[in-house]
């Protein structure tokens, strides 16, 4: 309820925030970006509101509330006409898409509003999307303006959709990137669809974010993030994201320096090589080694998201990136995966495999770092015991859960008053 106020308030141009930690107050420039509002995933339910007996779908929580209390004066003041926006995640299969666009079309006539009004991004973050992208374009193609590839959740997937297959091992995920061949066969087939059905084609997030106090690994970090948006603008994508503001001017700068003016690649970029991109191509296993700082990497990411979460912060700076759910399910089912098959940690050279009793000693020696890194105060008032709860029943369980939030969200839901209410 507090986003949907944060929301209102966005929408109105009156949104503040007064940090008392940095003694900073901050608010609105007169020129603002275009406001795109991400509903919950399809899987999420939203328990404090029950229909019909069962809790309500959150994504058609999120929108339905947004929607009704926005869309006038979006229109008036940021669509020039259109709009709202939205920026759809999680999706596996066309239907999904389908649902969406009938709650579009619905939403558009309740509100009295012109067909099409409403325009949407698609997350293309799974394995079973990457398959059925036409077929997305489709279903939205009144309200689409593009899809967006998320590398994150897209590895993420990888790995639950094969989990049952010990051949289709990730190494350390800091290994798997978008040069790897499956990655980029992914973004190319994206841009080449996209482009072909005259709709943006995004690319996938800058995970650094500034490094204020250190000015060499700051450039550095900025060097990266340059690297990384020349490799995407060169494929053909129209635009990109970052997980920070600081570093937009340089996202900017490298799509300027080879766009031009030009406001988009789809007609210039048609990828017609990328038509050649076959199923083998976007299942290829990544190649890469696994290690103990990969093991530990990811159980100490995966336990400080988890607590973050739990206190009310889906993005948590750590180690500086920006890191999301999406890397702490990374970070868990590949932890899961290595466990399960006892995988060989090969890039040590030590000849050690991943075993429940090693993670069990790789947990207790994290999390007395965690508390060295963060000091015994905030350790002691942030919920890193319970996180570790989590995240220690989960990575070594005999089925790999779906998500890891699923399991989280039981322990932020509070009832008001005891038992649902009725709608």
């Amino acid at each position: 309820m507090r986003g949907q106020v944060n929301l209102k308030d966005a929408v109105a141009g009156t949104i503040t925030f007064n940090d008392k930690a940095r003694n900073k107050v901050y608010k609105l420039n007169d020129q603002t970006a275009k406001l795109f509002v991400r509903p919950r995933g399809w899987h999420l339910p939203e328990a404090h509101i029950f229909i019909d007996g069962e809790p309500a779908t959150g994504c058609l929580v999120d929108f339905g509330l947004y929607f009704y209390h926005n869309h006038a004066p979006f229109r008036q003041t940021q669509g020039a006409g259109f709009g709202p926006f939205f920026y759809l995640p999680k999706m596996e299969h066309s239907r999904e898409a389908k649902i969406w666009n009938n709650v579009f079309e619905r939403a558009e006539k309740m509100a009295g509003i012109e067909r099409g009004s409403i325009r949407a991004t698609v997350l293309i973050e799974t394995l079973h999307a990457v398959f059925q992208m036409n077929e997305i374009l489709h279903e939205l193609r009144d309200h689409s303006v593009g899809l967006n590839s998320d590398r994150w959740d897209y590895i993420f997937s990888y790995v639950k959709t094969f989990q049952a297959h010990p051949d289709r091992l990730l190494p350390d995920r800091v290994l798997v990137g978008m040069t790897q061949h499956f990655m980029k066969s992914y973004s190319d087939l994206l841009i080449r669809t996209c482009h072909r059905r005259g709709v943006h084609a995004m690319g996938g997030m800058a995970a650094q974010i500034p490094i204020r106090d250190d000015p060499a690994a700051n450039e550095a970090a900025l060097e990266l993030v340059r690297k990384d948006k020349l490799r995407e603008v060169k494929a053909g994508h129209d635009g990109t994201w970052a997980a920070h503001p600081g570093l937009i001017p340089a996202c900017v700068e490298v799509f300027n320096n080879n766009m031009g003016n030009a406001p988009n690649q789809i007609k210039d970029a048609k990828r017609d090589d990328a038509a050649s991109i076959t199923e083998e191509d976007l299942l290829q296993i990544p190649r890469g080694v696994r290690t103990m700082d990969g093991l530990r990497l990811n159980t100490r990411v995966g336990i400080q998201y988890v607590a973050a979460w739990l206190t009310g912060s889906g993005s948590v700076p750590l180690y500086n990136l920006m890191e999301d759910a999406a890397t702490a399910e990374i970070s868990r089912v590949q932890n899961w995966q290595w466990i399960k098959y006892g995988v060989e940690l090969d890039g040590d050279g030590l000849g050690v495999r991943v075993s429940k009793e090693l993670f069990s000693r790789v947990v207790e020696e994290e999390m007395a770092r965690i508390e060295s890194e963060v000091g015994k105060d905030k350790f002691k008032k942030g919920m890193y015991k319970e996180a570790c709860k989590i995240f220690k029943r989960q990575c070594p369980a005999p089925t790999l859960d779906d998500f890891l939030t699923l399991d989280a969200y039981n322990y932020i839901v509070i009832q008001h008053p005891k038992g649902p209410a009725k709608l």
